[in-house]
């Protein structure tokens, strides 16, 4: 049944038929022609797969992006990073990483993070002499953050698939998140010095003072969020709604800049993108499920124990093996299908689930930027007004940047468990 289901799924890609619909048919298939169960299988795996108390929070995360680019909050972290590094040549190219990263703590999502700050830094970049390509590549890039700094979506997917503390894994993407923005800021230095690109980005900036005062409620949303998350005043579920909250609060009555019909936009937005990600969730959990019934798990736990000489040789051959799937399929499917698969494996070499975890998710977002199916570069391109074709040679320096820095997560635990270690042992 497995392989005949494995091939009705890659057929229904091939035929670009989506990823979410390609699964639950090849699920269906194989229940309806290669096995004995009765259909009524698929519909109770799949409310299962979406009938977990974690799942909450992805709809408000989602929302709490849409409110703030629609509150005015990411605009004035755009601002309060420009004022941080305006002064440097490439500094406003650096404020996007460094807005990234803000926006990334509360809103969980890259492509919100893409559209929120992109529709604001990629103009401004063009204006000031930046390629085009190169403004929507390093927005698309700089956007990956928010699947790696915590609250993040796929860390919740993991979480839930592998049985694994969320609240262990938020605070464990800290630097992993840390270590990718400072890398591509690196870059990004080195880049306009060679280039000559960037010498102009003070322009316009407000100094440090006045951009604190402005962004100042804005910074504050994060560090109540992720407080309250690790000072244990409540759970990362929970979270996720103070953190819609707040954003509502300031957004309409401090800012002023959400009004009903732009909060009903914002609702829309957040249903539609949740209902894609939901239906995701539900058919690869199916899936899942019949791969598991099927005994692949086990066999495929025994052939790599039997043919992989270690954990780092394992490492390597799951980094591989990751970055041609996030080439192709969408970032929660493939977390809910694999880490059920995987995660044992990793568990018998010794390998830490929540270590484990980090490695995962980086490596799927290192997918959302890489061709051809890469969502961040669609929603650059669509930000940016730009044919897909153009941003490929833009954002090549930027997946190798991103490529070294998961390497390093891989072969150093430290750099993701030290802070684990430190809050919960």
């Amino acid at each position: 049944m497995t392989a005949a289901v494995f091939t009705v799924f890659l057929v229904l890609l091939a035929l670009s038929v989506p990823v979410a619909v390609a699964i639950g048919l090849a699920s269906v298939s194989g229940i309806a022609f290669f096995s004995n169960m009765p259909m009524l299988v698929a519909a109770q795996q799949m409310f299962v797969s979406i009938d977990k108390f974690p799942l909450v929070a992805i709809p408000f995360f989602i929302l709490s992006g849409n409110l703030m680019e629609a509150g005015g909050i990411s605009e004035r972290l755009v601002n309060f990073a420009r004022a941080l590094v305006g002064g440097v040549q490439g500094g406003l190219a650096m404020s996007c990483v460094i807005t990234c990263m803000i926006f990334a703590a509360v809103s969980g999502s890259s492509v919100a993070t893409t559209f929120a700050i992109g529709a604001i830094l990629i103009p401004a970049m063009v204006k000031l002499g930046y390629p085009v390509q190169r403004a929507a590549a390093l927005q698309a890039s700089s956007a990956e953050l928010g699947v790696i700094i915590p609250p993040s979506i796929p860390l919740i997917l993991y979480g839930v698939a592998a049985e694994v503390s969320i609240g262990e894994l938020f605070i464990a993407g800290f630097g992993p998140g840390l270590l990718i923005g400072g890398a591509l800021i690196s870059f990004i230095y080195f880049w306009c010095k060679l280039t000559g690109h960037g010498k102009c980005d003070g322009e316009g900036r407000l100094e440090i003072g006045a951009a604190l005062w402005q962004a100042g409620l804005a910074l504050l949303m994060p560090v109540i969020v992720l407080g309250g998350i690790y000072g244990g005043i409540f759970t990362p579920t929970e979270a996720s709604v103070v953190a819609v909250f707040y954003a509502l609060l300031v957004g309409m009555f401090v800012y002023r800049r959400i009004t009903l019909p732009v909060l009903w936009r914002a609702l829309q937005n957040t249903v539609v993108t949740t209902s894609v990600i939901m239906v995701i969730i539900a058919t690869a959990g199916l899936f899942a499920f019949l791969i598991t019934r099927s005994g692949v798990p086990a066999a495929f736990g025994n052939w790599v124990t039997a043919n992989l000489d270690g954990p780092v040789v394992f490492l390597l051959g799951v980094l591989v093996f990751l970055f041609v799937v996030g080439m192709f399929i969408e970032t929660g499917a493939a977390i809910i299908v694999l880490a059920p698969i995987l995660v044992p494996v990793a568990v018998q070499f010794g390998i830490d689930p929540v270590h484990f975890g980090i490695i995962m998710v980086v490596n799927m977002a290192l997918g959302m930027i890489t061709p051809p199916f890469g969502v961040n570069l669609f929603a650059a391109c669509t930000v940016a007004r730009i044919s897909y074709d153009t941003i490929i040679p833009a954002v090549i320096p930027y997946v190798l940047v991103v490529s070294v820095c998961l390497l390093v997560i891989a072969l150093v635990p430290e750099i993701s468990l030290w802070l684990r270690d430190l809050v919960y042992r």
